[in-house]
């Protein structure tokens, strides 16, 4: 018994490493099987069924391995926060969670920090800097906390002791990678507002240096093949399930073209709940469709999870909002999955858009961010193949512009809402009076009324853009 237990445990452990999540799982419920009293292997089994798209499991697992007295409880709660919180956008359980963390282990920093992103998720700005701060107390080189910190500041001078620690930690030769870049991008934008605006592009400049470091160039080729392939291959075959409850409002197209801001107008009509940038298409085509020839049965099988999955975690909703702006990419399949699904599209001015982009601290995976004009190249490349998609699901796409949209709001808006399906409520224009999870880099914005502010923002970097300016120029941005 005991080598066979050896032998699942060390495969399991493979499996996991590999990312072959699935079968991961299902050695390590062999084990469980065999030894329900591991405390490790249910951590471990809860680990990848999130990773699976199974959070409510995923919460079970960890659970069995508290109740079974597992080393580190601080870290098993932890996790519990994060799926509650980014998962289920259940904020209150996932604080309950951070709190039991911290009793837990008072000096947990995860979990201190976690706390404080909690609350900025959850508008609570005040709470938020202040446990920055504690933090910072505690522990002063702690510098996510101090970005953290500055990108929840109000500042009004460049002589705000922020803007000055700051300065201090991006001049030492000791802060590098991630942590400087950070940095860089909080006292970037901390100028920015500030109206220092050659030394806030300077500064993102240096920021977007820093966050490349290691990270694959954009491959403009490459990413034009990819462009290619999508309009050459064929709508995969249509799941033909019966339309179920809660229905599906795609919202899709660039990075920080307003997509936060439509979400949370439409999640504050009484139909809709708000998904967020959910992972659920991509883990459902990655777990059922074969890319290359898929079947009917893996079409269907990839709508029936995405739906089992969104209907357990909105229950009562008729309309779920599922914001993944990468998702333009995926429109094929998501087409075939819900032949009947709405996607609207978000579209910008393109000076401001790429800016917003250059000015946003993303994931290295994203290569294309750190240089305005490989920005201004993805951007061509996304209209070129909505330009296609509008072509094959012309009836089904509908763009929402934000520069039209912040000056004609109702107007606007009583588009979308039919285009959707959903009747005029006046609640959608007073969307920022939500208390609601926003779990973007819009966090802020999309807390106060209505404003125009962003739009036309290049203009104050006019003098920085002239060679943006001339290469969206010679795109195709129809």
């Amino acid at each position: 018994m005991t080598e066979d237990i050896s032998h699942l445990l060390e495969r399991a452990g493979r499996l996991r490493e590999a990312g072959a999540y699935g079968e991961a799982a299902t050695a390590y419920e062999k084990v469980l099987a065999l030894r329900p009293d591991l405390a490790p292997s249910w951590y471990n089994l809860g680990w990848v069924q999130r990773r699976l798209g199974l959070p409510q499991a995923a919460l079970n697992s960890y659970q069995r391995a508290l109740d079974l007295g597992i080393e580190c409880p601080e870290e098993v709660r932890l996790n519990r926060a994060v799926i509650l919180s980014d998962d289920l956008l259940d904020a209150v359980s996932a604080e309950q969670e951070l709190l039991a963390a911290l009793a837990s282990n008072p000096h947990y920093l995860p979990a201190a920090l976690n706390y404080a992103n909690l609350d900025e998720d959850r508008g609570r700005k005040g709470a938020a800097a202040q446990r920055y701060r504690s933090i910072l107390t505690a522990h002063p080189q702690c510098w996510e906390a101090l970005s953290r910190l500055a990108n929840c500041t109000r500042f009004e001078t460049d002589c705000d002791p922020v803007i000055g620690q700051l300065r201090d930690a991006t001049a030492r030769a000791d802060v590098k990678g991630p942590d400087r870049a950070s940095l860089l991008f909080a006292l970037a934008r901390a100028l920015d507002e500030c109206g220092c605006y050659d030394e806030a592009f300077s500064t993102y400049v240096r920021a977007n240096s820093a966050a490349r470091e290691g990270a694959p160039r954009y491959d403009r080729a490459r990413q034009e093949a990819l462009i290619q392939r999508l309009i050459d291959t064929p709508t995969p075959p249509a799941a033909n399930l019966e339309p179920a409850k809660p229905q599906v409002i795609f919202i899709c197209g660039m990075f920080r073209s307003g997509s936060t801001l439509l979400e949370r107008v439409l999640a504050a009509h009484p139909k809709v709940s708000a998904a967020g940038e959910t992972a659920l298409l991509p883990l459902a085509l990655s777990k059922f469709v074969n890319a290359s020839n898929p079947t009917r049965e893996q079409v269907a099988a990839a709508a029936d999870f995405y739906r089992q999955s969104a209907a357990r975690a909105f229950p009562t909703a008729e309309f779920v909002t599922d914001k993944r702006p990468d998702n333009f990419l995926r429109i094929a399949d998501l087409k075939a999955m819900f032949p009947e699904a709405k996607i609207v599209r978000t579209v910008r001015d393109p000076l401001d858009n790429c800016l917003s982009v250059f000015f946003l601290h993303l994931d290295p995976s994203m290569s294309y961010a750190f240089d305005l004009q490989d920005i201004a190249h993805y951007l061509g490349q996304e209209r070129r193949l909505l330009r296609h998609w509008k072509e094959r699901f012309g009836a089904d796409l509908h763009n929402f512009d934000y520069d039209q949209f912040v000056r004609r709001p109702r107007e606007v808006l009583e588009e979308v809402l039919a285009f959707c399906g959903l009747p005029w409520n006046d609640d959608c224009l007073a969307f920022y009076e939500r208390d609601a999870l926003v779990k973007t880099a819009s966090v802020w914005q999309v807390r106060r009324p209505l404003h125009a502010e962003s739009s036309g923002r290049w203009r104050r970097y006019e003098r920085h853009v002239d060679e943006l300016r001339d290469y969206v120029g010679q795109l195709d941005l129809s």
